[in-house]
């Protein structure tokens, strides 16, 4: 469209745009035969798609919004294309699952690996880096579970769909406050001070309170803070 063609307050234009204004029903019949294949197809995908989704499966989804938008809207554009892309992307998720069934490397590939990102009371540093994911984002985690003391946790696995499983470690285990900086009072309402230990505030190591102006030895920092349980 041109720009002289561009009049301020034109309706008929901001409504329909070019089309004359009997394409809505076209429109209408185009959006209910595309997603009713859309369901048809998305239910031949299996039940993973219900689920948490993978890296490919975020990818088949968005690719899915971008093939059914125009046929459904843009009037130049038959529906046939549409269909024919959905199958061709339901064939090529289909086959990549089946490939990743075969192949390990294949799953680590497209799917993506499980990390580590905290074990025995421990952030893994490397890992975390690793994953994207900050200390923040890994104790707002936790304490949606109602943990508020690292040395509780005995693994946390960031899996490869972008879930967090904890497991904890049984009885009461001296640790890393993960609470904010500025609720350290509501911390001691909550839990024990551990008088005689210390915990690192970077990787949550645990020593004694003796130690405290020593550095951390897993992680060289000095920045230690009274331990609770």
């Amino acid at each position: 469209m041109k720009k002289e063609e561009i009049q301020a307050w034109d309706w008929q234009r901001i409504l329909f745009g070019q089309a004359p204004a009997q394409f809505l029903l076209e429109v209408f019949i185009r959006t209910l035969f595309i997603y009713l294949l859309l369901l048809v197809v998305l239910r031949l995908l299996g039940k993973r798609m219900d689920g948490q989704l993978t890296l490919i499966e975020m990818a088949v989804m968005v690719t899915f919004g971008a093939i059914v938008s125009v046929p459904m809207q843009i009037p130049e554009k038959g529906i046939l294309a549409g269909i024919l892309a959905l199958l061709c992307a339901m064939v090529f998720q289909r086959g990549l699952n089946w490939l990743a069934v075969k192949n390990q490397e294949v799953e680590e590939i497209t799917q993506g690996t499980t990390s580590i990102l905290v074990k025995n009371g421990l952030m893994q540093l490397d890992e975390m880096q690793s994953a994207g994911i900050s200390k923040q984002h890994l104790f707002s985690a936790l304490r949606n579970k109602k943990i508020f003391n690292l040395g509780k946790v005995k693994r946390v696995y960031f899996e490869a769909c972008g879930l967090m499983n904890v497991y904890l470690e049984p009885g009461d285990r001296s640790g890393l406050p993960i609470l904010p900086s500025d609720e350290l009072e509501f911390v001691q309402t909550q839990t024990k001070v551990d008088e005689s230990s210390v915990a690192c505030r970077n990787c949550g190591y645990v020593t004694s309170a003796e130690q405290r102006d020593a550095a951390c030895t897993n992680c060289t920092k000095k920045e230690w803070i009274e331990a609770i349980y």
